[in-house]
C-alpha cells in the first residue's frame, strides 16, 4: 500500500524510515492461516500491465483471462479470491513467471509507503497475520530506524513548517504512549488531548502555538487535566457508538457483518440501556481482571497497536489538516480491537490466547486498511463526532 504525494518538485535525496521489526518479516506463503490474495481488489500498475499485455508464453492466455483491463485490476472468483490464487493459497503467477511479474501491489505487500516530500516512511501492515504475529509478541517499544539514499523523486509542494510540527507531536506522542510507568487509558486520552489543541493550532493557523501544547501535556498540570476528564467518560456509550460505526463501512469479508453483530450482542445487548451498562461495566472489569492474570502483556500489545496507527497515519494531516481524527482513528481502532477481544473471550467461556488477539488484530486491520473508502469514512465519522 503506497500513499503518495505527487509532485512539482524534485528531491535530491531520500530518507527512508523502518520499524526496528522490519527486517524479522518473511512471507510465510501457502503455510499462512489466510491469504492476501483475497477479499480485497488488487491493483496492478501500468507497467505491470503492460508486461501482461505483452506476455507471449504458456501463461499468456492465462494471464490476459485473468486481467480486468479496463479497470487494470485482477479478476476475483465467487469467493473474492484472485485469479491467480490456486488451492494451497500460492500465486500461479509467480510459480509460472517468476517474481519480477508481480504488480507493484503483489511485490510491496505488507509493505505500507508514506511520502512526505524527501522522506519515506515504510511500515509493515498488521492486516498480515505474520505481521501481526510479530508485533503482538513483541516485548520491547517500537523505535525507529533511518538511513538515506541518493535518489530523486517527485513530492507535491506542501507547508514543511507545519510537517516538522507534526513530527515533533508525533514523537511526543509516542514518547507518552511508551511511558509504561503511566496506565494505558492515560497515555491513550494524553495523545488524545495533544491532537485535538493541536487541531485548534491548525485550524486557527498558529502553528507556533504547538511547542506550548506539547509543553503542557507533558507537564504535571496536563496529566492532571486529562486524569480528572478521564473520571467523566461514559466507556459504555462510547464504545457502542464506535462500534456501530463498522456498519457504515464497505465490508471486504462476506462474513465480517454477521462477526459484528454477534459481538455487538455478546458486548452490549439491546434489551435495556441502564441494565446493559451496568453490566458492561461488571464486564469488562472482570476482562481486565482476567487478562491482567492471564494474559498480562495485553496492555503492551494495546501500546504497539496504538504506536503502530500513529506512526503510520499521524503526519498525514500535513496534506488534509486532520491531525485530531487521525489520533482519533490510531484510539478507537485499538478500542475497537479490545472489544472484538472481550466479545471473543465472552463467546469462548472466558479464555483467550495470543492466536485469538492475532486473529482480532489482522481482521481488523483488513476490512480498515485494505479499503481507501472505510480510511476516509472513519476520518470523517470522527470529525462528525468532534462537532
Amino acid at each position: 500500500m503506497i500513499r503518495k504525494a505527487k509532485g512539482m518538485e524534485k528531491s535530491k535525496s531520500m530518507l527512508y524510515t523502518i520499524p526496528d521489526y522490519y527486517h524479522e518479516f518473511t512471507c510465510v506463503a501457502g503455510k499462512c492461516e489466510d491469504t492476501c490474495c483475497a477479499g480485497w481488489q488488487i491493483v496492478a500498475d501500468e507497467a505491470a500491465l503492460e508486461k501482461y499485455k505483452n506476455e507471449t508464453g504458456a501463461f499468456a492466455k492465462r494471464l490476459k483471462e485473468s486481467v480486468n483491463w479496463e479497470e487494470g485490476t485482477f479478476k476475483q472468483d465467487k469467493d473474492r479470491r484472485c485469479a491467480f490464487l490456486n488451492q494451497s493459497n500460492l500465486c500461479d503467477m509467480y510459480t509460472a513467471l517468476g517474481e519480477e511479474s508481480l504488480c507493484r501491489t503483489c511485490k510491496l505487500y505488507p509493505r505500507h509507503i508514506e511520502e512526505f516530500e524527501d522522506v519515506r516512511e515504510v511500515t509493515l501492515s498488521v492486516s498480515c497475520p505474520e505481521v501481526a504475529r510479530i508485533l503482538m509478541n513483541k516485548k520491547e517499544p517500537v523505535h525507529f530506524l533511518t538511513y538515506e539514499t541518493d535518489e530523486e523523486e517527485d513530492y507535491e509542494d506542501f507547508d514543511p513548517f507545519l510537517y516538522s510540527k507534526l513530527l515533533d507531536a508525533r514523537d511526543v506522542m509516542i514518547e507518552i504512549l511508551q511511558d509504561r510507568e503511566k496506565k494505558l487509558n492515560l497515555r491513550a486520552a494524553l495523545i488524545l488531548a495533544i491532537a485535538r489543541d493541536l487541531q485548534e493550532c491548525i485550524d486557527e493557523e498558529d502553528i507556533f502555538s504547538m511547542d506550548d501544547v506539547f509543553d503542557y501535556y507533558q507537564a504535571e498540570e496536563g496529566v492532571r487535566e486529562v486524569k480528572n476528564a478521564l473520571a467523566e467518560v461514559d466507556y459504555y456509550t462510547y464504545s457502542r457508538k464506535m462500534f456501530q460505526n463498522q456498519y457504515q463501512m464497505e465490508h471486504l469479508r462476506a462474513d465480517w457483518e454477521s462477526y459484528l453483530q454477534e459481538a455487538e450482542k455478546l458486548l452490549y445487548r439491546n434489551v435495556n440501556e441502564k441494565i446493559d451498562k451496568k453490566r458492561y461495566i461488571e464486564m469488562i472489569q472482570e476482562f481486565h481482571t482476567w487478562m491482567a492474570k492471564e494474559m498480562p502483556e495485553y496492555e503492551i500489545q494495546y501500546e504497539q497497536l496504538l504506536v503502530y496507527f500513529i506512526s503510520t497515519y499521524f503526519c498525514g494531516a500535513v496534506y488534509d489538516g486532520e491531525a485530531f481524527a487521525k489520533a482519533q482513528m490510531a484510539v478507537v481502532s485499538t478500542l475497537l480491537i479490545h472489544e472484538l477481544l472481550m466479545a471473543q473471550w465472552m463467546k469462548q467461556e472466558k479464555v483467550l490466547d495470543i492466536n485469538d488477539v492475532i486473529d482480532t488484530v489482522y481482521c481488523y486491520s483488513r476490512e480498515l486498511e485494505h479499503s481507501d473508502s472505510n480510511l476516509n469514512l472513519i476520518q470523517e465519522l470522527l470529525q462528525e463526532s468532534n462537532e
